[in-house]
């Protein structure tokens, strides 16, 4: 998958968009998700400046927990988020352009 990485710390040239691992299957009581929008907030920026880390458990070189798409897996302990096709949203058709 793509995601934004750090490379260095500093300015958005410090940023690039990189190849990486795909994320892990969904767990028990959680969804995976494909992302089809993201965003960088102001505790991204601060983490690009090396001024404030990634929440535990999450990599620390690729900022952005501000997302938007579609679960495509959820685990059997999923209460609230449900695998809908794209097709029957028309959030997710709107932003994939279908």
């Amino acid at each position: 998958m793509k995601a934004v990485t750090i490379v260095s710390f500093g300015g958005v040239e410090g940023l690039e968009i990189r190849e990486v691992a795909d994320a892990p299957p969904a767990t028990l009581d959680r969804v995976r998700v494909r992302v089809r929008a993201a965003g960088l907030n102001r505790a991204d920026i601060l983490q690009r400046l090396g001024r404030y880390p990634a929440p535990p458990g999450y990599p620390q070189d690729i900022p952005g927990m501000e997302f938007a798409g579609e679960v495509v897996e959820a685990g059997e302990e999923a209460r609230r988020w449900k695998v809908v096709p794209c097709s029957r949203s028309a959030a997710c058709r709107w932003a994939s352009g279908s």
